[in-house]
Order: C-alpha cells, then sequence, then structure tokens
C-alpha cells in the first residue's frame, strides 16, 4: 500500500507496473466498501493493464486526518479528488471502472475530464427518483451509520451476515470479514455525506444528464440478481448514453450475481472488461 496526499487527505492506493498496452484501468470502489475488492479482478487483468485501486476520501484507508479541512462529499467532489490523484500519479488515457457509486463518481470525473478513455459502471445504475423508496433508503444508510461501534468487529459470526448480504449466493468469508471492516471504520462524516448528497432528487435526475453527454465510450455490467441495483435501473440509465440509443450493445449482464459482482463473478468480469476494452485496441 502507497498512499498521497489530496486536499490534505492521505489517499491509500495500489498502482500495478506498466504493461505493453497503453490502457490503464482506475478502479473505484462504493459506498461503506474499499479498494480491497477489486484485487481478485486485478489479479487477472494485470498481466495484461496497468491497473490503479484506491480508498475513496473517508473509506478503508483513506482516512481524514482531524487537522484537515473539511471537503465536500458530492460525487463531483469526489471526481474532483480522482482527478488530482491521477494528476499526482502522471496518469493519463484511463478507463474508469466503478462499482455502484462509485460508477456515478466514475460517470462525472469522464465529464470532468475529457482525457478518460471510457467508463465501465458495475452493479451500477439509476437516473430514476422514487420518493418514497429513496426515503426509506436514506433513513436506513443513517441508522446504519449511527450504529457502527468498533466492537462489532469482535463478535463471533457477524460476518457471516456480510457474506450473504446483497449477493446472489455467499461470498467466501474473507470478503464477509472485510465488508465488516470497511463498514465500520468508514468516517461517519464521509459516509453520511455520500449518501444524503448522492441521493437527493436533483442528483439522481442529474446523472443521466451526464450519461448523455458524455462523448467517450461508457458500458454498464449488471448481476442478474442484484436486489441493490436491479438490471432494468442499469439499462434504465445506460439508455442515455450514444452507444444504447445507436445498438444498445453496452450494456451486459451477468447470471448467478448480486451486487459484489467482481468477488462474485470475478472471471466473468475480467471477461467483459476485455473484451470492452479489445473493441477499442490501438
Amino acid at each position: 500500500m502507497q498512499t498521497i496526499d489530496i486536499l490534505g487527505v492521505p489517499h491509500a492506493y495500489n498502482l500495478t507496473p506498466p504493461t505493453a498496452s497503453k490502457d490503464i484501468l482506475v478502479f473505484i470502489h462504493g459506498w461503506l466498501l474499499s479498494r480491497s475488492y477489486w484485487q481478485p479482478l486485478i489479479e487477472q487483468l494485470s498481466p495484461h493493464y496497468q491497473c490503479l485501486s484506491y480508498d475513496l476520501r473517508g473509506f478503508g484507508d483513506s482516512q481524514p486526518c482531524q487537522e484537515a479541512a473539511s471537503n465536500g462529499y458530492s460525487l463531483i467532489d469526489y471526481a474532483q479528488d480522482l482527478a488530482l490523484l491521477l494528476k499526482q500519479l502522471q496518469l493519463e488515457k484511463v478507463w474508469l471502472v466503478g462499482h455502484s457509486i462509485g460508477g456515478s463518481i466514475a460517470l462525472w470525473a469522464a465529464d470532468q475530464q475529457p482525457q478518460v478513455k471510457g467508463v465501465v459502471c458495475l452493479n451500477s445504475g439509476g437516473g430514476i427518483y422514487l420518493k418514497a423508496e429513496f426515503d426509506r433508503f436514506r433513513a436506513a444508510g443513517q441508522q446504519l451509520v449511527k450504529m457502527r461501534p468498533r466492537w462489532l468487529c469482535q463478535l463471533p459470526l457477524l460476518d457471516l451476515l456480510f457474506t450473504r448480504a446483497s449477493v446472489a449466493r455467499a461470498i467466501e468469508r474473507r470478503w464477509g470479514r472485510q465488508r465488516l471492516l470497511d463498514f465500520v471504520v468508514a468516517d461517519a462524516a464521509a459516509a453520511l455525506g455520500m449518501l444524503l448528497d448522492s441521493t437527493t432528487e436533483a442528483e439522481v435526475h442529474r446523472l443521466p444528464q451526464v450519461v448523455a453527454r458524455l462523448q467517450q465510450p461508457v458500458y454498464f455490467i449488471a448481476g442478474a440478481q442484484d436486489p441493490i441495483m436491479e438490471p432494468q435501473y442499469v439499462r434504465h440509465l445506460a439508455s442515455f448514453h450514444p452507444l444504447f440509443q445507436a445498438c444498445g450493445a453496452n450494456v451486459a449482464e451477468i447470471a448467478d450475481c448480486g451486487h459484489m459482482a467482481m468477488v462474485e463473478q470475478t472471471t466473468a468480469v475480467a471477461a467483459q472488461l476485455q473484451a470492452i476494452l479489445a473493441r477499442y485496441k490501438a
């Protein structure tokens, strides 16, 4: 693990060595998660592409210092963090791969940075605001953030619950432990800020506008049994991009897969990514 300072916050990241390919993959995790879940996918892809994974500000190992200035937690704020990270690491012409809300961050980053070659959204969609459902989601999320004492990590068997949460079938126990750890250590201000800022009616309706104006290729990979981001919502957001309007071929669905596709169906996700990149090989 290495760290780099972004706006006063040390950001943890892992960067694999360059390869013969000019394509660089940048992986962006979702809410209450960390860069850890990308590792199985990176192990398959790093022989072919240089890969960058990092912890978003306030999550995983990217914890803010008490004296650090309070930065915003909107999707645009996190996209700006990413722009600074790429600039400091001198990485250009990248493909952004975002999971869940990380996909939304990737879309905003591509909108701000024309040097981004393309975006792949994994278990990520939306653009439809259903007030009652969003009110319940926000209320439940706020309660989750408040009920996170550190001693939760010491409770026997609690990690088993995290192996079954939002997935098609139970994932390996090490991922249950990792999900429990990331859930507990996430900075409260960041967790609440990201949740509340990204789920307002204005923000939800703004995302399709971003997708519609992107000139870069944008692809979406859905889990057929994803209970968090159902395939219909993935297709809805994808439908605003010119690629969908031209041929409808920018959406793929992985069978027997829930909301954690990168650890549930690692090989299938890797195959989808390689197929996408092959279309744009120089």
